[in-house]
C-alpha cells in the first residue's frame, strides 16, 4: 500500500516532536474501534511494553516518516503515550578523572 493511502494524503506529522529512540506506550484502556488497520496494528504493538519509534517502523515494515504521521494521530487522540529518551550521561572531566586515580594509587 502506497505510503500517502496510510497517512491519509499527509507528508508530515502534526507534531515534529519524534526522534528515532522516543519511547512509544499505548494504554489498555482505549478503545480501537475506529482506528485504521495500520494504526490499530501499531497500538496494539505497544501495549505489551514500550517501543521505539525505530522499532514500530520496523515491526510495521513502513518507512519511519510515515510512522511518525501515525504515531502523532494516535498521541493525538489518547491511543498512545510518548516518553523522550534518556539523555546521555555527561562525562566527568579528565581533572576530576585524575584525582581519583591519583587517590586509589596512594592508597594502594
Amino acid at each position: 500500500m502506497r505510503p500517502y493511502v496510510v497517512t491519509d494524503g499527509r507528508a508530515h506529522p502534526s507534531r515534529n516532536t519524534f526522534d528515532l529512540v522516543t519511547l512509544v506506550i499505548a494504554p489498555h484502556d482505549r478503545p480501537l474501534n475506529g482506528l485504521s488497520p495500520e494504526k490499530r496494528r501499531l497500538v496494539e504493538l505497544c501495549r505489551p511494553g514500550s517501543l521505539s519509534v525505530a522499532e514500530v517502523a520496523g515491526y510495521l515494515g513502513l518507512p519511519v516518516s510515515v510512522t511518525k504521521v501515525l504515531l502523532a494521530d494516535l498521541l493525538d487522540s489518547g491511543h498512545i503515550l510518548t516518553r523522550a529518551p534518556i539523555p546521555a550521561a555527561e562525562l566527568p572531566e579528565a581533572k576530576l578523572l585524575q584525582e581519583v586515580l591519583d587517590g586509589l594509587r596512594a592508597r594502594l
